[in-house]
């Protein structure tokens, strides 16, 4: 059956070779396989038949009853169109070809009754359809009238080859005759008989040809599931080989450092939230498998500590920990506020960096080796070849998906005989559905709850227009003593541009402020001086910083007060949620200030809208799904899991996503190898899915 499936489009009857090139290059379309899962991006109900006097504009689709009573052939050269008046009862409507002139024009027939569909144009008085479906009712081949009709995603080059909807949908309808009684099903039927799922077959036939309602919802309830229960039953398969595999160290004890820290130390009491997530992790801790933990807070949640916590458990239990983060001014800031928290304590805490000078890397490296060293902060100069731990237990990583796939996996390589306890570390909130399905291989923990006292940031949305009022308000805030970020989007595409309109607002900003001191840092600057720009701003030299969105996550600087935010209708809501968590930091009233043009389109301004809203990174989140999709979904390309679904939708499939986290608990829980005879199918189709894919679990 594999190989039916993987077999040339070509070779389908009304395609040949021309065609098959057409719709592998245009829309990804090769073989028997991907024209079946090729799925219609929605279905016209043409059950209604509309009057001409009924025709509007504003309606997507119409399908019309009458005949054509004239037809004539216009213009010259790339003007030249077909066109012809249909008329019904009530009146006329114009049709248009532009391609195909000569076929239309000769198969056309005058006062022949036809079934006319497509999109409704209007031009002065005059409403026309350019390049309509239509149906001959006296010789019909295949009538989509009275029928859900599948619309399917083409091209203009196809468009002008008459590979359109109806061509994809005809083909698809071959395909499934020919398939009949030789599609294998993908699920047990212990598992579609029990939840009376279609089978494969019925659900593919259904989804492309459908015969009404109903059956149209459970094809495609039936295939989002099979879909979502792969992915989850990967990754869940995955994390529990990988916990049988590997021998967990064993961190009981609850000792003074940790108590110390708790209960003398820390200047304010832990969240009820964080002591859940500390709790889960001292579960973890003690269970004898190796974690592999992610936590996810919003910027001030208090991640630090809880991590400061955990490697604190390492180090009573007479183990080293380490924590790693991406850049060199973010190790320094977690560096210098766990050596303050750490300084009345027993607990040695040394950085580690690309810049610490030759001597004292030697005297790191061997403060590691001989165990006096217990808590190790840098970056991925921990990974380096002469750092090994004498007794690595609990390696911290902040924001994950900056590090390479290959950086964090030379983590689990420190200890020579037991892996370390991974726990992660993400400011980007991930909704919840995203979460279940992205990360099944890890254990998610959710601070959800900010410490009390916190001052939420007030976001406003100025038009251009009201620039002079803001730097009014920009002067009054560094008068006050605070500092302020200016940030330009800086979009690959038209990165030339956005370098200039950057350069443009740096000079604009020198000009109406020519007595401050005015920082600037973008992608073109060398690290270093990336890194000096940087310094100055934390540091308090500079009263304004001028960047792109090179700030980055986790940057601290309490006195910052203003984000100002250029362009903001060009920024995700999840790049704007991070950015506007730069200010916030200290016990200042801060603001962040999304500036726009005046003409935002439809999703831009509700994005702009939910910023002025909200502050909940989880709401903004899942908001964000609803509006991108989970593929552009901050976390999701820098995964290393691919979220290609064709057909699930995470934004609106929630509870399909919580059904397939439970079936594959249930079936793992009783079958952990799928060894059982009945699980043979699930057994075959993760095979199948894992001999193409790295381990991805053994590296989250």
């Amino acid at each position: 059956m594999t190989n039916l499936l993987d077999t040339d489009i070509k070779y389908l009857p009304g395609m040949g070779e021309h065609r098959a090139k057409v719709f592998a290059k245009e829309i990804g379309v090769r073989t028997y396989r991907d024209l079946l899962y090729y799925f219609p991006y929605k279905h016209i109900d043409r059950t209604r038949i509309y009057k001409t006097v009924e025709v509007s504009e504003h309606l997507p689709y119409i399908q019309l009853k009458g005949v054509i009573t004239s037809k004539t052939i216009e213009g010259e050269g790339r003007r030249k169109r077909l066109k012809a008046t249909f008329r019904d009862p009530y009146g006329e409507i114009e049709l248009v070809w532009f391609n195909s002139i000569q076929y239309f024009r000769d198969h056309l027939s005058l006062n022949t009754p036809y079934l006319v569909f497509g999109k409704p144009t209007r031009f002065g008085n005059t409403y026309s359809i350019a390049h309509p479906e239509i149906d001959d009712l006296k010789n019909p081949k295949q009538s989509s009238v009275g029928k859900l009709y599948p619309m399917y995603s083409t091209t203009e080059r196809m468009k002008k080859m008459s590979l359109n909807s109806k061509f994809i949908n005809e083909l698809v309808s071959k395909l499934l005759d020919l398939l009949k009684d030789k599609l294998p099903d993908t699920l047990p039927r212990y598992i579609t008989d029990h939840y009376n799922m279609l089978s494969l077959y019925e659900a593919l036939r259904q989804i492309h040809l459908p015969e009404n309602e109903d059956m149209l919802r459970r094809a495609s309830a039936r295939l989002k599931m099979e879909e979502i229960f792969y992915v989850r039953l990967r990754m869940q398969y995955l994390k529990e080989r990988r916990q049988n595999e590997n021998q967990g160290i064993l961190l009981p004890k609850v000792g003074d450092e940790f108590r110390r820290l708790y209960s003398e130390v820390l200047p304010f009491d832990l969240t009820n939230a964080q002591k859940r997530v500390i709790r889960e992790i001292h579960t973890d801790l003690q269970s004898g498998k190796q974690m592999n933990r992610l936590v996810q807070g919003d910027v001030g949640s208090g991640k630090t500590i809880v991590a400061l916590l955990t490697m604190l458990l390492a180090v009573d239990n007479g183990y080293q920990a380490c924590m790693m983060a991406p850049t060199e001014i973010l190790a320094r800031q977690h560096y210098e506020s766990l050596s303050q928290l750490l300084a009345p304590l027993d607990t040695s805490v040394r950085l580690l960096t690309g810049s610490t000078k030759t001597k004292e890397k030697r005297e790191i490296a061997r403060g590691i080796a001989d165990g006096s060293i217990n808590i190790l902060v840098g970056t991925h100069a921990l990974i380096e070849d002469y750092v090994q731990f004498r007794r690595l237990a609990v390696a911290v990583i902040d924001e994950q998906h900056r590090f390479g796939v290959h950086q964090r996996s030379i983590m689990w390589e420190k200890n020579n005989h037991v892996h370390p306890h991974i726990l992660i570390m993400s400011a980007t909130p991930i909704p919840r559905t995203l979460a279940m399905t992205l990360y099944g291989d890890l254990d998610v923990s959710i601070i959800d709850e900010l410490p009390p006292g916190r001052t939420p940031i007030r976001t406003q949305h100025y038009y251009e227009s009201k620039r002079p009022e803001l730097n009014f308000f920009i002067r009054d805030q560094i008068e006050a003593g605070r500092q302020v970020y200016v940030v330009y989007p800086l979009i690959e595409e038209s990165e030339k541009m956005d370098y200039k309109s950057l350069e443009e607002g740096f000079e604009m900003l020198k000009e109406a402020f020519p007595t401050r001191t005015i920082g600037i840092v973008h992608g073109k600057l060398r690290p270093s001086e990336k890194e000096e720009a940087m310094t100055l701003f934390a540091s308090g030299k500079t009263d304004i910083l001028v960047a792109t969105t090179v700030i980055e996550v986790g940057v601290n600087v309490p006195n910052a007060t203003v984000m100002v935010i250029e362009s903001a209708e060009r920024f995700g809501l999840s790049q704007l949620h991070q950015l506007r968590g730069r200010v916030g930091r200290g016990s200042n009233q801060s603001y962040c200030i999304l500036m726009t043009g005046n003409n935002l389109g439809e999703e831009s301004r509700k994005r702009i809208d939910i910023m002025v809203e909200t502050t909940n990174g989880f709401r903004i989140a899942e908001e964000d799904l609803k509006l991108r999709g989970h593929g552009d979904m901050e976390g999701t390309r820098q995964s290393g899991i691919g979220l290609d679904f064709k057909i699930a939708n995470l934004a609106k499939d929630g509870r399909i996503v919580q059904f397939c986290v439970n079936l594959v608990e249930q079936i793992l829980n009783d079958d952990p190898l799928l060894e059982a005879p009945h699980n043979a199918v699930l057994q075959a189709q993760l095979t199948a899915l894992l001999r193409h894919e790295k381990d991805w679990g053994l590296i989250s």
